[in-house]
C-alpha cells in the first residue's frame, strides 16, 4: 500500500527536528520497505562513508564469487578461499587481527568479510580488497546505479588510492543516502548478487557489533543488519530494521560534525540512535512485539548475565570451581552448573531454567551488594540546600569566568588545575602571529606553500593540500574558524624562526614556533600552562588551565586583528596550486555562540583527553566578559555551560552595580 502525502509529512514530522539540531551535516533516508513510505534529506549529496564503504566492497565480494561459480579455472574466487595473514598486511585501528593474530594465519575469504563487518576489521578489509582487487567494488556500484557510492584506496593506505582527489575530499570512499537505501532494497528482497548471497550478507550485517549507532536506543531484541562508520569528522550507520510491522531501511549519513569526542554521548552517533528510535516508533505504532517465554541459558550464551551466573557458581559451589569469569558460556561453565544441579537435585542438563535460577538464589555481583534491610534502615542525612546565589550547576570539569576588559579573574572552579585543553591552544597560535602581524603589516600578504608535514596533520582541517599556497591573512582563517590543525603546523614552519629567540640557524622552524609558544606563556604569567604543539593534539606535557587561557585570551582580544578573525562566522578564499590551477575554499565557524548577538568568540576545542572546550568572550553595554569552560562531556554541554555561567555572571554584575547605587544614596 503505497503511503499517502500526509503520512510523509507526519514522518517527516519526527525526523525532521533531529536533523535541525544537529551540529553538523547530515544527509538521511527512512524507507518502510513494506509500503514505501520514505523520508529523504539530501538523499543524492555525496558523504565521506568511513568504515560504511566495507558494506558496498562485501557486495563486490560475493558478486565476483558469485561469478565465479561455475567457472572452470583452478584459481577461481570462492568463499572457502584461504587468505593469509602477513605482517606487512596490518594497519591499526578498528579490528582484532592486527592486534591478536600472528603473522601467517590462514583463514577463508568469508571469514575476511565477516570479521570486516562484525568487527569493522581494517587488515580484514584489505585483505578482501586484495582478494578482489581495488576497483571491483566502483565498476560493481556503477552497473547497480550506485554511481556515487566510490572505494578510494585500501585502509590506512592512502599510497593505494586510485583517485587522489576524491581521497582527500572523502577519505577512505564516498556515497550517497539513496544509494545505501538502493543496495538495502535489493537486500531485503534477497535481489543483492543472489538469494542465497543476500541472506549469508544480511548475517554478516546482523553480527554488527556497534551498539552506540541505530540500535542503541531500538527495543531489545530487536534485528537490526547494518554496517557503521567512524571517523573524527563523519559518523554514519545504515542497515535494515526489522519490528512489529516489518522492514525498513534506515541510512543516517553526517560530515563537518562539532561533536570529534568519543565516547557514548557523541552527537552524531546519537543522531543515528535517535533517526532510528523515530522511525521504529512511527512505523510501529499500535504494534506491540510479540512476548516468547524466556530461553534458557546455556552453552554459546554471552554476556553480562553469563558473568553473574560464572561468579555466582563459584560462590555457592564448595569447593568452589574456580572459573573463569569472562561472560562466555563455554564447556567449563556447563560442567559447572552441572554440579550445582546435582548438589541440588535437579535434572543435570547444563542449562539454566527457572528451577536452577531459583537454587542459585540472589546473583553474586561484581561488587557484592548489601543486605536489603540494612540499605533500607539506613539514613541518608541530606546535603544543605543549594545557596541560590552561588554559581550554577555545570557538567564541566573547570571554568573561569574574567573581566573582558581588565582580564581579572572573577570566578572560577578548578580554574587553576592543568588540563588538556585541546584546540583552545591555537589561541595562543594566532595570538603570536597577530601580534607580530600587528607590528610587521606587511607580513600578512606573505605567501605560506603547504608542506607535507602540515598537510598530513590528523583531525580537523583547513583542507589546504601540500604543495598548494595561501596567503598568511587567509590561513589565519583557516587556523580559527573550522579549526584547522593543518593551519597551524603551516603557520609554525613559516614563523618559527622570526619569533623564537636565541634558536641556532640549523633549528626546525616548527619546534622554534613552539618555543616562542611558551616564552609568550611565561610573560603572560600562565605558569600552569606548557605547549608541546601549535594545535592542542593530545601530546604528553601539553597542558594549560582555565585561568591561564583566560590571562591568554584577554591578551589575544586586546589585537584587532584576532577579534576579527574569532568572531567571523564563516569565511572563503582561493589557494593556488604547484601547477598553476586555483581552487576555493570555504570555512564555518565552529563556535556556535556567534550565531546570537553579544557573543564576540573565541574558540572551541576537543579531544577525547580535554572533553569539550570553549573559551568565548560575550558583550553587554559597556559589560564585557570571558568565559573559559574545560572537560565538558559533549559538545551541547559546553554551550549549554557557557550560557548558564554567562547568565548567572551578568546577573551578578547587575546585582553589584544596583548595590552600588543604593549605597549612594544619602
Amino acid at each position: 500500500m503505497a503511503a499517502t502525502k500526509a503520512q510523509a509529512d507526519e514522518l517527516a514530522q519526527q525526523i525532521q527536528p533531529l536533523i535541525d539540531d544537529f551540529a553538523g551535516d547530515a544527509a538521511i533516508i527512512v524507507k518502510n520497505l513494506k509500503t514505501g513510505e520514505t523520508f529523504a534529506y539530501k538523499a543524492d549529496e555525496p558523504f565521506p562513508t568511513a568504515s560504511l564503504i566495507k558494506f558496498p566492497i562485501m557486495v563486490a565480494a560475493y558478486d565476483l564469487v558469485e561469478k565465479n561459480k561455475d567457472s572452470t579455472e583452478k584459481n577461481k574466487l570462492s568463499l572457502d578461499q584461504e587468505i593469509t595473514l602477513k605482517q606487512e598486511d596490518k594497519v591499526p585501528g578498528s579490528g582484532i587481527l592486527t592486534s591478536h593474530f600472528s603473522d601467517g594465519v590462514k583463514m577463508p575469504l568469508r571469514d575476511a568479510i565477516q570479521l570486516m563487518i562484525a568487527y569493522s576489521d581494517n587488515t580484514a578489509t584489505n585483505l578482501v580488497i586484495d582478494a578482489i582487487g581495488l576497483e571491483t567494488t566502483n565498476k560493481l556500484m556503477k552497473s547497480l546505479g550506485c554511481d556515487d557510492t566510490l572505494l578510494n584506496s585500501k585502509v590506512y593506505r592512502r599510497d593505494t588510492s586510485i583517485a587522489p582527489e576524491r581521497s582527500v575530499k572523502y577519505g577512505l570512499g564516498s556515497t550517497t543516502a539513496a544509494d545505501m537505501i538502493k543496495l538495502l532494497e535489493l537486500l531485503q528482497a534477497n535481489k543483492l548478487v543472489s538469494e542465497t548471497a543476500s541472506k549469508q550478507m544480511t548475517t554478516h550485517l546482523i553480527a554488527c557489533d556497534d551498539i552506540l549507532k541505530m540500535p542503541r536506543l531500538l527495543p531489545a531484541g530487536t534485528v537490526v543488519a547494518h554496517k557503521t562508520g567512524t571517523v573524527s569528522a563523519s559518523r554514519c550507520d545504515a542497515g535494515i530494521i526489522t519490528g512489529p510491522a516489518g522492514p525498513f531501511a534506515v541510512c543516517v549519513l553526517t560530515n563537518n560534525i562539532e561533536d570529534r569526542a568519543d565516547g557514548n554521548a557523541n552527537a552524531a552517533d546519537m543522531l543515528c540512535s535517535k533517526v532510528a528510535k523515530a522511525s521504529y516508533d512511527y512505523f510501529n505504532q499500535g504494534k506491540t512485539v510479540a512476548k516468547s517465554d524466556p530461553s534458557v541459558l546455556k552453552s554459546g550464551f554471552a554476556g553480562l548475565l553469563v558473568e553473574s551466573l560464572q561468579r555466582t557458581l563459584n560462590a555457592r559451589l564448595k569447593p568452589s570451581p574456580g572459573i573463569g569469569v569472562d561472560g562466555d558460556f563455554g564447556p567449563q561453565t556447563e560442567q559447572a552448573v552441572k554440579a550445582f544441579q546435582k548438589v541440588n537435585k535437579l535434572a543435570e542438563t547444563g542449562e539454566v531454567d527457572a528451577k536452577t535460577w531459583e537454587a542459585l538464589g540472589p546473583l553474586v555481583a561484581e561488587e557484592e551488594a548489601p543486605d536489603p534491610s540494612i540499605v533500607n534502615a539506613e539514613k541518608i542525612k541530606k546535603a544543605p540546600a543549594e545557596d541560590l546565589a552561588a554559581p550554577p550547576a555545570t557538567t564541566c570539569a573547570a571554568w573561569a569566568i574574567g573581566d573582558g576588559k581588565t582580564g581579572e579573574l572573577l570566578w572560577g572552579l578548578h580554574d587553576d588545575d592543568k588540563r588538556d585543553i585541546a584546540s583552545t591552544t591555537k589561541i595562543m597560535t594566532a595570538y603570536l602571529v597577530t601580534t607580530h602581524t600587528g607590528k610587521h603589516p606587511e607580513v600578512l600578504d606573505e605567501i605560506v606553500e603547504f608542506s607535507e608535514r602540515a598537510d598530513k596533520t590528523g583531525g580537523s582541517t583547513a583542507g589546504v593540500r601540500a604543495g598548494e599556497k595561501i596567503p598568511v591573512r587567509e590561513l589565519l582563517y583557516g587556523l580559527m574558524l573550522p579549526s584547522g590543525n593543518d593551519a597551524s603546523v603551516a603557520l609554525a614552519e613559516h614563523f618559527g624562526k622570526r619569533l623564537a629567540k636565541s634558536e641556532g640557524e640549523d633549528a626546525d622552524a616548527y619546534d622554534c614556533f613552539i618555543v616562542a609558544m611558551n616564552d609568550a606563556a611565561k610573560q603572560l604569567k600562565m605558569d600552569k600552562s606548557n605547549f608541546c604543539n601549535p594545535n592542542g593534539l593530545p601530546e604528553e606535557g601539553h597542558q594549560s588551565s582555565a585561568a591561564d587561557l583566560l590571562k591568554l585570551s584577554h591578551a589575544a582580544m586586546q589585537q584587532p586583528l584576532f577579534r576579527e578573525y574569532v568572531s567571523t562566522p564563516q569565511h572563503g578564499c582561493t589557494v593556488t596550486g604547484a601547477e598553476g590551477y586555483k581552487r576555493n575554499l570555504f570555512w564555518k565557524n565552529t563556535n556556535r555562540l556567534l550565531g546570537t548577538e553579544g557573543y564576540d568568540g573565541i574558540k572551541t576545542g576537543t579531544t577525547t583527553a580535554a572533553g569539550a572546550c570553549l573559551v568565548s568572550q560575550a558583550t553587554r553595554g559597556d559589560q564585557s566578559l570571558i568565559i573559559v569552560v574545560l572537560g565538558a562531556p559533549s559538545s551541547d554541554g559546553r554551550y549549554i555551560d557557557s550560557r548558564n555561567l554567562y547568565r548567572w555572571a551578568w546577573q551578578k554584575l547587575a546585582d553589584t552595580a544596583n548595590n552600588d547605587k543604593l549605597g549612594s544614596v544619602p
